[in-house]
Formats: structure tokens, sequence, C-alpha cells
């Protein structure tokens, strides 16, 4: 329900207006997401943001939103801002291929990097026991894959290249062991590695890029129909990002960001046409990487984002979906690597767009921003909520990124509180320490 419209007197009345005009209810899937499905539907990649990693809500309607387009509209792959090695695993689970004595709790409880709690949550669990049944149903050809998309995995993913080539390409091994053989000294510490490279002007970059040329000549002609062929040409993908995104994060360059980003974008396009032509994808990540960067300040600093690309790129078939709340809670920790905790979100910023949205609408909310983005709100530059793992709610005013909100995303997701995401674990110590790297506001 929205508020009255008794505030023509308030200095922004126009823009409240305009958010009103826009909203309609959001209390139940089977009904209040229709207008939102019309719009995605006839995307062929539809972009499903998050204000914070750790929020029950963002999870819940990103998965029911992405459930009604699986059946209704054939959507046929999933991709999250997760390891590839991790979430290929869950894969092969949801498609009734391996570990079916496991249900999707201790399926997620062989999530190990920390924050473990993005993904070992209640809210994931659900959505894949629902995914999993859903496949089961039907035949291989039409049962819709998960994937992750990041670029962390750099020693996971030299085991599961290591694991191939030893089942089909033995020959190729010496490369694979060389690439290991030079990561070895830093025992598996991404940072030590970085370190080091920035001290000494020798790294393993030769090393990863001739066994990923490696897996790409064994692998030539076998990726589109051999799915463990696929797998091995993406790891091979991932080690070579992965070192050069840790050699340039060490200096805090931002570049490394858009290595990040690059390498997402790039593992979409790969899915895309891993799945054909015809296939149409999700794509489950940060408001920050999902709204376009050029709608933001992050293009003063050249930063580019997935958004962005993807649009570039696929010009008319993306559909961008943010997310916003005005307080409640949320899952996050205090500093990188330590335990996660339920944290108290507070009221938003005067000023912000979630301070307007607050004033205008009572409840949950969806609004579908249509072709005509010219209003008052829609392109005003105001700052937007960005909560990640890190979270210090003392510090409120530097979560925010300076947005404009049509332009930034197509549709966006609105709810006035919020409760925090409901961990199958708590968060341990992790034993390989992990750059921080995740979504902090900017």
């Amino acid at each position: 329900m929205n508020r009255g419209t008794g505030d023509r007197h308030h200095p922004h009345g126009l823009e409240l207006d305009e958010i009103r005009a826009l909203a309609r209810p959001l209390q139940t899937a089977s009904r209040h997401l229709d207008g939102l499905v019309d719009l995605c539907a006839r995307a062929r990649f539809v972009c499903l943001g998050e204000a914070s990693h750790g929020t029950q809500e963002y999870y819940q309607w990103r998965a029911a939103l992405s459930r009604r387009l699986i059946e209704e509209h054939q959507f046929s792959w999933i991709g999250v801002e997760g390891d590839w090695p991790d979430c290929w695993r869950i894969n092969r689970w949801v498609r009734g291929q391996t570990d079916q004595n496991l249900d999707a709790r201790q399926l997620l409880a062989g999530f190990e990097r920390w924050p473990t709690w993005m993904w070992a949550n209640q809210e994931v669990a659900e959505f894949l026991t629902w995914l999993r049944e859903w496949n089961l149903a039907r035949p291989e050809e039409q049962r819709t894959g998960f994937y992750g998309l990041d670029v962390y995995s750099l020693w996971d993913s030299l085991r599961e290249i290591f694991g191939w080539l030893n089942a089909n390409a033995p020959e190729a091994m010496p490369a694979a062991m060389k690439a290991w053989q030079c990561f070895v000294p830093f025992r598996e510490d991404p940072q030590r590695y970085a370190s080091d490279t920035r001290l000494v002007p020798r790294s393993c970059e030769a090393d990863v890029v001739m066994l990923l040329a490696e897996v790409h000549r064994q692998t030539f002609g076998r990726v589109e129909d051999d799915a463990a062929a696929f797998d091995a040409v993406q790891n091979a993908i991932v080690a070579a990002n992965a070192e050069r995104y840790y050699r340039t994060m060490i200096r805090g360059d931002r570049q490394s960001w858009n290595i990040r980003d690059h390498h997402m974008s790039d593992t979409i396009d790969r899915l895309a046409r891993h799945h054909g032509p015809g296939s149409k994808g999700l794509v489950w990540a940060h408001n920050t990487h999902i709204g376009d960067a050029r709608a933001t300040d992050m293009a003063l600093d050249g930063m580019v984002n997935i958004g962005q690309l993807m649009r570039l790129r696929h010009h008319g078939s993306v559909v961008l979906v943010g997310f916003a709340s005005y307080g409640g809670s949320v899952t996050a920790a205090p500093a990188w690597g330590l335990p996660e905790e339920v944290m108290n979100v507070p009221a938003a910023v005067p000023g912000s767009h979630e301070d307007l949205l607050h004033a205008a609408l009572e409840s949950p909310s969806t609004l579908v921003f249509g072709p005509d983005r010219a209003g008052h709100w829609l392109s005003s530059w105001r700052g937007h909520r960005a909560i990640g793992v890190v979270y210090n709610p003392d510090r409120e005013k530097g979560n925010y990124v300076p947005t404009t909100m049509g332009h930034r995303y197509d549709a966006l997701l609105w709810f006035p509180q919020t409760t925090a995401l409901r961990p199958l674990h708590h968060e341990h110590l992790p034993s390989e320490p992990e750059l921080e790297t995740e979504p902090t506001g900017f």
C-alpha cells in the first residue's frame, strides 16, 4: 500500500508521486510478479541483484522470480557470484548426475571459502531443492544448470584441471605440473603470491597461460558435447584470470575490479554459447555488479561491471533488476575473515533513493521503469545503499553508491524492512586468506 499523496509541499513531492505511479504491490509470487515476469520474458539475459549478500528477502524473491522464469519461459541456466568448482558440483547435483545421496543442505556444506553464508544458507538450499525436483521431472536437455561466475578459485581450479587431464590426456600432465609447482611455494595463499610478485619481478603467468593453451588443445572439438571438457576449459580460464587478478589486486589497483567483472561477463557469454543460441540465462550477483556502472560514480574511476558489459554486448536482450530496502537486519561480518553476525541496518540516510522510496511506499513493491525514464526520480543522482559481506552500521554514510536509478536498472524490488539471511552453519576462520574484494560502497 502506498503512502498518501498529501505531501505536495514535501521538498521531493514530484519524486514521491513518480515512485507511487511506478509501484505495484509485492505480496505473492504467483500474482504480484506478473509485470516483472512479462518484462524479463522477452530478454535473453536477466540479471538479478541484491543490495547485500546477507538478506532473506533478496534471496527469497530473487529465487521466486527465477522460478517463474524457469517454469513459464524456459530459462535454462543460472550464473551466480560464486566459485566455478563449487557451483559445478551443485550443477551436477541439480541435474541428477552426482551426489544424489545428499540433500541440498549437505551439498552446500562443501562451501569452504569465506564467506560461506553467501551460498550455504537456508534460502539457497530451498531453491536448489526445488530446482533439482524440477529438473528430474524433465529430460536431460531440458534441465536448468547452475554455474559459478567468479574468479577466486585458483588452486581449486588447478586441481580440477589435473583430474581431467589425468583421465583424458595424461600426456599433458607435465604442463599442469609445471604450473602447480610454480604456485607451491605460496601454500595456496593468494596474498602471499601477490605480495611476492610485487617484490620480485617473477610470476606464474606464463605457466598458467601455457596450461590454458594446452587444455584448449586437448579439448578442441569436444566442448560442445562433453560437459567435462567444458568444465576443464572453464577451470583453465579461471586459473589464468585468477593469477592476473591477484597480481593486480595487491597493487591496490581498481583495475582488478574490471578483471573480475570482465571474467564474469565472459563466463556468462560462454554459458550462453554452451547452452545454444536459443537459451536464456539468469545472473545472480550484488547490485554493484548487476546495475549498469555508467549510471554510478564507478564510471568516474574507470570501473565497469556485468550490467554495463552485458548491455553493450547484447543491446536490447538484457534486463537488469535491482533490490533495495530501508532498514531491518542483515547477516555480515565486522571485518574480513571474521565469523558472521546478525546486524541491525539503520534507517536510510536522508535524501537517498531508499529514503524517498520509504517516504512514498509503505509495503514491498515492484517498480518496472518502462521506456520513459526522464522523470524527476528516475533521472535524479542520489545515494543508493550497498552493503557488502563486511559491514559497519556506524559508518552508514560510506555505504551509498551515487546512482541514477532509471539508467542503472530496468526495474527495482523494494522492501521497507528486511531480515537477516539464515546460514546453514556458523562461519569459521578461513584457513586460506582471501583478499577483500566484495562491494563496500566504494
